[in-house]
């Protein structure tokens, strides 16, 4: 497969199929929910029951994760009594993949029945008002990388996944949201909950001042680099999708500042609050 960065789709539906079926055939397990782990939360997998266990260099057609704090593969189990698949290592624009390779799990899920897709992430606040640790519950997105055309339903539209131009509009789940808020309280974890809009960009250097001030005019309220184009691949497939942002680092936005963002703090934060987001989504799967 051609994992260059050009936007032309690599992918086939039958290479799709065949990663699919391989699965199947390899597992019991039936997910009707996949969760996509970001940074440091990969955690998310250990609380499955049942599991069976495939890393990505296994799995035909499947690409593979280079990232620090991704642990690439792919956990099916049980969580909650629910039938799950998790994500140990997404794909990131910045490790060279091009946007097809990036989203290529999401029509695999679609092609195993999944109908939710979970989707976390570490993000940058640019809400003032957001504090380290924070967790958002994702309402909106802005897609900068498909601003400048890395779109991944550029290319060919092959139906069976579904319509040439979804809307948008409604990405995120509102029943889920309101959901995860009454979860949130339950479990004592509101003071920290926030709901807000996230901005993806192609990284992988973080921010500059600049560029953090206009994301903050354009109404974003977290940054990150991954999500996005997951979230529209899902939305084509018919996919029902929440996601939550990590606050893991406020981000820059006085010149005179001596703080400057970077990876080792966004693994220590997701480190600090891992528990209370991994008991946040199993609470919520059992009201699923």
């Amino acid at each position: 497969m051609n994992n260059s960065s050009s936007n032309q789709c690599s992918y086939k539906y039958e290479d799709y199929r065949e990663t699919a079926d391989w699965l199947l055939s390899h597992t019991e397990q039936r997910p009707k929910v996949a969760i996509i782990c970001g940074s440091g939360l990969g955690g998310l997998a250990d609380l499955l029951d049942n599991k069976t266990v495939f890393p990505y260099k296994d799995i035909p057609c499947f690409p593979n994760s280079t990232v620090q704090g991704h642990a690439s593969q792919l956990v099916f189990g049980e969580l909650q009594g629910k039938q799950c698949v998790c994500m140990q290592g997404r794909f990131h624009f910045y490790e060279g993949y091009n946007i097809a390779t990036v989203t290529y799990p999401v029509r695999v899920f679609f092609l195993l029945g999944v109908e939710t897709l979970i989707v976390t992430n570490a993000a940058g606040g640019l809400n003032p008002n957001f504090k380290v640790g924070d967790i958002m519950l994702i309402k909106d997105h802005i897609n900068m990388p498909g601003f400048a055309g890395q779109n991944p339903l550029c290319g060919h539209n092959d139906e069976r996944f579904g319509v040439r131009f979804p809307c948008m509009s409604d990405a995120y789940d509102k029943d889920l949201s309101i959901l995860a808020k009454e979860t949130a309280e339950e479990q004592g974890c509101s003071s920290f909950i926030q709901q807000g809009v996230y901005c993806m960009l192609a990284g992988p250097n973080f921010e500059t001042i600049a560029e953090c001030r206009a994301l903050q005019k354009l109404g974003a309220d977290a940054v990150g680099m991954s999500t996005v184009p997951e979230v529209v691949v899902a939305r084509h497939c018919g996919l029902r999708v929440f996601g939550l942002s990590l606050i893991t680092n406020k981000v820059v936005t006085d010149y005179d500042s001596q703080e400057k963002a970077n990876h080792e703090e966004v693994l220590e934060t997701t480190g600090m609050r891992t528990q209370d987001l991994q008991r946040l989504i199993s609470n919520l799967l059992a009201k699923m």
